[in-house]
């Protein structure tokens, strides 16, 4: 993590827990000529507008407090949207039942892209309902070998 991401992680915790909000990632990026520091919460019937400005509007005040980014920068706080990322632990503990995206650092049974119903997971193992044509086939993909995982939107 960058040493950005650090510091507005320090700062923006306490505030999340004291509004009842879950911080759940911190992305600082430049995109063209322009930074933008991206807070992304969430809460378990989902975060509104208010709770949005809410936090930007105290993060931002404790952020011109210390100034800890040299330059000019577009704060964001937004909700991690309906592919909310899975990062942590608790957040695969959270998605069980639901329908989740997986990559892998390395193959697993010749793949390394996976989507399916996160079936269980015990902090080492992500088991995964996948479907193959038509049959269904469990898989456990280790958690040390999980590169990126999200929810994953499906339509019927």
């Amino acid at each position: 993590m960058s040493k950005v991401t650090e510091v507005v992680e320090e700062l923006a915790a306490p505030i999340c827990q004291e509004l009842g909000i879950e911080l759940v990632e911190i992305e600082y990026v430049k995109e063209g000529k322009s930074w933008f520091l991206r807070v992304y919460i969430d809460k378990d019937n989902g975060v509104d507008i208010e709770d949005c400005g809410l936090v930007s509007e105290r993060l931002g005040e404790k952020l011109d407090e210390i100034d800890p980014i040299p330059h000019n920068y577009f704060l964001e706080v937004s909700s991690p949207g309906a592919e909310r990322p899975l990062k942590k632990q608790k957040d695969f503990e959270k998605a069980i039942g639901k329908n989740v995206f997986i990559k892998t650092y390395e193959p697993i049974d010749g793949e390394k892209s996976f989507e399916g119903t996160l079936l269980e997971f015990d902090g080492q193992i992500v088991k995964l309902e996948i479907k193959i044509k038509t049959r269904k086939k469990t898989i456990d993909i280790p958690y040390e070998k999980v590169a990126a995982a999200r929810l994953a939107v499906t339509f019927s």
